[in-house]
């Protein structure tokens, strides 16, 4: 594939026109369904409402407990109906107290409704609001591993539009819901497609360009995203009905579907599944926009080599199928795979952590969740060329030891709000460029046939983070520093996992399982010279030995060196062992008598 794109332009106009106009967009939906909950079940301030009686009498009301909390969730234990319009406004200290009787009453500044302030979900039933961010992280999990199998089953593209109708679907009927249990199933339905649904547009933008323009892609990608959470605290904040929050949230997507007729099928996973005449029609179309020529003898090539690698180790017609289980069964790719599960489940758990613990820091909620997304668009800055000079591994070591350094140093300024907002925003920012470079090294580390699926199981793995991160962010309401300094104790462990990795910058993509397999098979934390005392070996390509050579090498052993032996040559000769592995492989075409 990296050969055809030096052909048919590795960074060409249709490259440009597709991520631009098609790839970037399709980022949208992500972020805004992953964070729009935080804002429909937002608590505002709320108080024991008064008898329904006085309720229009506003200069009448209940008096309060000294505590804030109290007047919250508790009222004064007194017979309201039968005390004259003196005694309602009379303290009573001596009085005891109990839930309050009549319901809630809400601030209503901030927002015109919220689901808390519909189905009163305050005091005793505030932790609902919490159990609705678990139910939507776990059907992040549950989606992200099915929709691994649906990327490297059925495709890049089908998987899309599968996931974008079912959010869709469930985003629009999160609308209509008519009790919280409703609203309950629904949000689970729409995290079953986040971030899932966010897999295509950045495996399709990596597989369609050459490896120098990886990190631009990725980069790119990470920038729209973080231009949605921006868009999306732009849209709350107009927007303060939760049900109409929730249509303005999921109908403009519908406009994607028009995107059928223009999203091509990755090649490169056309290719990998033995798929050429419709890989060639996609690499045509790339060459006519771009301006170049495809040679065609090379999809001739591809597919003769894939037919007869194929033969010789399945034997049989059978299209061979790839689980989980391939990314465990040899010792360097499953090294390589418990890693990145580790550090995405790390930087997942930090990011989503982070970005719910905006509306804990006080103040504007939609100016706090605005400055979270858009502290992030800095990073790129400097993220683009270190990822370029410094190589992805030690650019990932370097982000998540910042970004939990500055949260592990808010233990020292828990009484500086302003020093505490300050770290904050610096730890979101180590965390955004780590949650950048982490997908791109993966992608590049995980062969082309799993590539799918090992993003997909790592991810779900990720995906823990966010079922048990809200239940953090819910017991720092008590105590603001401890979500920061679990998060920040994640981050170090992750940075230093890191250097376990091998470098991918300026690698060819592995293709198959052993590909994947040898890439890094000898790699140093430290440095990527050999071991002591190990032979120094000419580097191979990553491509595996071809069958047709391993044919050559069992005839030759049990032929002498003189048997003729047929080539594309017409007259037959004599050739030894020596001249034939003189030839180019990629030229020679033996018959094995």
């Amino acid at each position: 594939m990296d050969e055809a794109l030096c052909q048919i332009g590795d960074s060409g106009p249709y490259q440009q026109l597709l991520l631009y106009f098609v790839l970037l967009p399709c980022v949208l939906p992500c972020s805004f369904h992953a964070y729009s909950q935080l804002f429909m079940s937002s608590s505002p301030e709320h108080w024991c409402a008064r008898p329904p009686h006085l309720r229009s009498s506003a200069n009448v009301s209940l008096p309060w407990p000294e505590t804030t909390e109290g007047s919250r969730c508790h009222m004064y234990d007194r017979d309201y109906g039968q005390m004259s319009l003196h005694n309602y406004t009379s303290p009573q200290p001596n009085a005891s107290l109990v839930p309050c009787r009549y319901g809630w009453e809400f601030d209503y500044s901030v927002y015109a409704t919220t689901v808390v302030t519909e189905w009163e979900m305050v005091c005793e039933k505030d932790f609902y609001s919490t159990l609705a961010l678990v139910l939507l992280g776990l059907g992040g999990l549950i989606g992200n591993y099915i929709f691994g199998y649906l990327q490297d089953s059925l495709g890049r593209r089908p998987s899309f539009f599968i996931y974008l109708l079912i959010e869709c679907v469930f985003g629009i009927a999160t609308a209509f819901a008519p009790d919280f249990t409703s609203w309950l199933a629904f949000r689970f339905g729409v995290g079953f497609t986040v971030p899932a649904i966010l897999g295509t547009p950045y495996v399709l933008a990596i597989e369609l360009v050459g490896p120098s323009h990886r990190t631009m892609v990725t980069v790119l990608t990470n920038i729209a995203y973080s231009l949605g959470l921006v868009a999306l605290a732009v849209v709350a904040y107009l927007v303060r009905d939760w049900r109409q929050l929730a249509l303005a949230t999921s109908v403009p997507f519908l406009t994607f579907f028009l995107y059928w007729w223009v999203l091509p099928e990755s090649p490169r996973w056309l290719l990998a599944r033995g798929r050429f005449d419709e890989a060639e029609k996609v690499l045509n179309t790339m060459a006519r926009v771009n301006g170049r020529c495809l040679n065609p003898n090379l999809i001739l090539d591809m597919k003769r080599k894939y037919q007869v690698e194929r033969f010789s180790k399945e034997k049989c017609s059978e299209e061979r199928s790839y689980g989980v289980m391939d990314l465990f069964r040899t010792p360097n790719l499953r090294r390589k795979t418990i890693i990145i599960t580790f550090i995405w489940f790390t930087n997942t758990s930090v990011y989503v952590g982070l970005s719910y613990y905006a509306a804990l820091l006080g103040g504007d909620e939609f100016l706090n969740f605005l400055l979270a997304g858009a502290v992030e668009l800095p990073t790129y800055l400097v993220l683009w060329p270190s990822v370029e000079k410094l190589g992805r591994r030690w650019t990932l070591c370097i982000s998540m030891l910042v970004g939990g350094v500055a949260c592990l140093a808010t233990l020292l300024s828990q009484h500086d709000d302003m020093t505490t907002l300050v770290l904050y925003c610096i730890g979101k920012m180590g965390i955004s460029s780590s949650y950048v470079v982490l997908p791109l090294m993966a992608s590049e580390l995980y062969p082309t046939v799993v590539r799918g699926l090992g993003m997909s199981t790592s991810s779900v793995a990720g995906m823990l983070g966010p079922v048990f991160i809200p239940i953090v962010n819910y017991m720092g309401e008590d105590v603001l520093v401890l979500p920061l300094l679990i998060m920040g104790a994640l981050l170090v462990a992750g940075g230093g996992c890191s250097l376990l990795l091998p470098e991918t910058l300026h690698q060819q993509l592995p293709q198959t399982l052993e590909d994947g397999e040898s890439f890094g098979r000898e790699w140093c934390p430290l440095y990527s010279k050999n071991r002591v005392g190990e032979k120094s070996e000419k580097k191979r390509p990553m491509a595996p030995e071809s069958p047709i050579k391993s044919l050559l090498h069992v005839s030759l052993k049990e032929t002498p060196a003189s048997t003729p032996i047929a080539t594309d040559i017409t007259s037959s000769t004599d050739v030894n062992s020596d001249t034939i592995f003189s030839v180019q492989e990629q030229t020679l075409r033996v018959t094995v008598v």
